[in-house]
């Protein structure tokens, strides 16, 4: 395992000199912090199984054994094949899924998806609200009392959702699937405002939510979810904001109660689908001793 973390250390320190000049002894100390054994890394991904909840239109996961037991030499082998839809589990919704000729899953580059994150928590807002999506004055809330989003940070929100994983039901505000499911979906998140706030304010490298979308549920309290002025749901408007920038989204992020507000760092690694508009993601937050 030291090996392994020499190794990785050796090549994150490569990367530092290739993309921004010979990295200096701080950044050098920094990046060996976090693979001495004294950091913590969480596991902020689902599992992927018969219970992982999907987008309702979405094909669910499919998983069959084709092998597993001694095989004909005497040595035990085992060998399965799975089938699942891109936009499930812990997953990235890579640009092209809502901004036509934006980058693919594979094409997204890695820089963005490994950085330093900053968890905006407005579980309160949400207990209060279940449809409660996140504004400007969150955003500008948040930074009145940690200081300024970072550039080159990942921005993730968190609602409390998560601890209704993996019920459905709960999850999603319906247990319908298909087209009839859409219009049902009851959960928080981005209003476009928040999202245009930080494109226009602030450098960030992607964005990820609890939820199963990050523009919220497509159903408000009291009847369908507002449309905006061009009468396109809040829900599909706020992946466009983002999307046209071609800033990845990650969605059904998992654990996030265990990132403080700042300090911790991520790594977000999806399946590199070849023209994939998203597919699934290992995400591992990493605090710093």
């Amino acid at each position: 395992m030291q090996r392994v973390a020499g190794l990785v250390l050796i090549m994150t320190t490569m990367i530092l000199a290739c993309e921004r000049g010979q990295p200096t002894i701080d950044q050098v100390d920094r990046i060996a912090d976090l693979f001495s054994g004294q950091a913590e890394w969480i596991d902020m991904s689902y599992s992927f199984n018969e219970k992982t909840i999907f987008w309702p239109t979405a094909r669910n996961f499919e998983f069959e054994t084709i092998e597993a037991g001694l095989s004909d030499g005497g040595y035990f082998y085992a060998a399965n094949s799975f089938c699942l839809a891109e936009h499930g589990g812990t997953h990235l919704d890579a640009p092209i899924h809502f901004a036509e000729g934006k980058q693919t899953a594979a094409e997204i580059p890695i820089h963005r998806l490994v950085g330093p994150v900053v968890v905006v928590d407005v579980t309160t807002e949400v207990e209060k609200h279940s449809e409660y999506l996140v504004g400007a004055n969150d955003l500008e809330a948040w930074e009145a009392e940690y200081g300024q989003i970072p550039d080159d940070s990942i921005v993730v929100i968190r609602t409390g959702w998560g601890k209704r994983w993996p019920d459905r039901e709960s999850f999603l505000g319906t247990t319908l699937t298909g087209d009839a499911a859409v219009p049902e979906l009851r959960f928080p998140g981005l209003h476009p405002e928040g999202a245009q706030w930080l494109v226009e304010h602030r450098q960030i490298k992607a964005i990820g939510i609890d939820t199963a979308n990050i523009g919220g549920g497509t159903r408000g309290s009291d009847g369908p979810q507002p449309l905006d002025q061009s009468g396109i749901p809040l829900a599909v408007r706020a992946h466009q904001v983002l999307a046209v920038e071609d800033i990845p989204v990650f969605e059904n992020v998992a654990a996030l109660d265990r990132l403080p507000p700042v300090g911790a760092y991520m790594v977000a690694l999806p399946m590199k689908i070849g023209r994939g508009s998203g597919g699934p993601i290992r995400i591992v937050g990493v605090i710093p001793n």
